[in-house]
């Protein structure tokens, strides 16, 4: 996909992407502590499942379950040898769900990309080099895949994503979409805020930048709109379905349902999202929720 077909597909209108992968995993049986991506090549029809149902809900963006397949990542849980095995075999099982899946419009395939817990000089102890060669390996093993765009995301600082733009405009073409988990204030956790994250990201080529995870969509109405104030590329929003409640298994459950959530997320919409989805604790009936609400407009 070229920067300029992803521009003709936000010029259509609002595009959705997909919701949660993560809770709906630990949903599925996937127990605590694991690999992810490795436990999803280990049992494949529970992520061909659920991305089959995202494309049915209406989902024209489905993120590959590639989120933590960096080197560093990796080596927690002993498996920085099998990058690209990994980021290979998982992009691949998410384009052949995508093709068979059977929808009446395309649906594109992005690379996922997120942080790697460790934080840049001078917070942390990692170079700008050293985070940069680690994306770049990895973003460079995703296009070799296949897949239609990068997605960066539940960054945790403006300049993490600074990083991730810059690797993946080294080793591709593709569009870069960016979002940061953002407080409801829209400030970053570890620096930075939505409106610098906009002015930042759009003057180094990214085609589209926003907030995923966060909070719920009901308390980032103010947020996005100061993104879309200053935003010359379309915003993204991708909330949680609320806030989380832990019970006695450990099993997060989230406040906002479906149609609560889809309402809330059309707030959003009219304060300036252009591309929008769900994170934790959403599922393909909010999506299919959300495309309900797109449709009656």
């Amino acid at each position: 996909m070229t920067k300029q077909e992803f521009e003709k597909l936000t010029e259509q209108g609002v595009v959705l992407m997909d919701g949660a992968t993560g809770s709906n995993l630990r949903k599925a049986g996937m127990p605590v502590g694991v690999c992810t991506e490795q436990w999803v090549l280990e049992h494949p029809e529970t992520i061909v499942e659920l991305q089959r149902a995202y494309v049915e809900a209406g989902s024209r963006i489905i993120y590959a379950p590639t989120f933590s397949a960096n080197r560093i990542s990796l080596a927690m849980h002993g498996l920085q040898d099998k990058l690209a095995e990994l980021n290979t075999e998982l992009t691949g099982l998410t384009r052949k769900t995508v093709a068979e899946a059977g929808a009446d419009k395309p649906v594109y395939v992005a690379g996922d990309v997120t942080t790697t817990g460790k934080m840049l000089e001078p917070r942390g102890d990692v170079t700008y080099h050293e985070l940069y060669e680690v994306y770049c390996e990895q973003i460079r093993v995703l296009c070799d895949a296949g897949v239609d765009l990068i997605g960066a995301e539940t960054l945790m600082s403006v300049e993490e994503a600074q990083v991730i733009l810059d690797a993946a405009q080294s080793v591709c073409d593709l569009p870069v979409l960016c979002t940061l988990t953002l407080e409801a204030d829209g400030n970053a956790l570890f620096g930075g805020n939505a409106v610098e994250l906009v002015e930042t990201l759009q003057e180094m080529g990214a085609s589209a930048v926003g907030l995923n995870c966060s909070v719920g969509p009901d308390q980032l109405e103010a947020v996005v709109a100061s993104m879309k104030a200053v935003a010359r590329i379309p915003v993204i929003a991708k909330p949680n379905a609320g806030m989380p409640v832990m019970d006695e298994q450990g099993m997060a459950h989230y406040s906002m349902g479906p149609e609560e959530f889809a309402a809330s997320m059309m707030r959003l919409v009219d304060a300036g999202a252009q591309i929008i989805g769900g994170c934790c604790g959403t599922d393909p009936e909010y999506i299919r929720e959300l495309r309900r609400l797109l449709s009656a407009r």
